[in-house]
């Protein structure tokens, strides 16, 4: 009876880690990707607006959220960093007030027509990321359960 009850509590034991385990990899609760795909210094801020707006909410309510802003084709301008009119705006956000809810993705398809079109290279913002495909990019998020945001 006893190396029963050693056995049951060593299950239970295990059990309880693995449990544990899978709470503390819960992913946020709330998650939303946002598109900008226009070359519009308005639909940009309306964006970033969008994006402070839903961290700050959850933030209040002691709720985790991640926000991931998702850039491609006219709309890779917001993450250029010799044409982005909200670059200093892109700054302030992800490394001062936001910076592990906040994410930014710049379409590489994008990038690398810009670049044959143009004849140079291009640099992005230091705060973003190469994806290989924003569209690629917004529907993998999607498939996660991510919502969606285009302003």
């Amino acid at each position: 009876m006893r190396k029963i009850f050693i056995g049951l509590a060593i299950v239970l034991a295990c059990g309880m880690a693995a449990w544990h385990g899978a709470v503390a990899d819960k992913p946020p609760q709330h998650r939303v990707a946002i598109e900008v795909d226009q070359n519009d210094p308005q639909v940009m801020n309306l964006a970033l607006n969008n994006a402070s707006n839903i961290i700050e909410y959850y933030r209040d309510k002691g709720q985790d959220v991640e926000v991931e802003v998702v850039a491609y084709g006219p709309g890779l301008n917001m993450l250029r960093d010799d044409t982005s009119p909200v670059k200093d705006r892109i700054k302030q956000l992800k490394e001062l007030s936001f910076p592990s809810e906040l994410t930014f993705s710049a379409c590489n398809n994008t990038k690398q027509a810009m670049e044959k079109r143009e004849g140079h290279p291009i640099t992005i913002v230091p705060q973003a990321r190469l994806v290989p495909s924003g569209a690629v990019r917004l529907m993998e998020l999607q498939e996660q359960g991510w919502s969606y945001l285009r302003p």
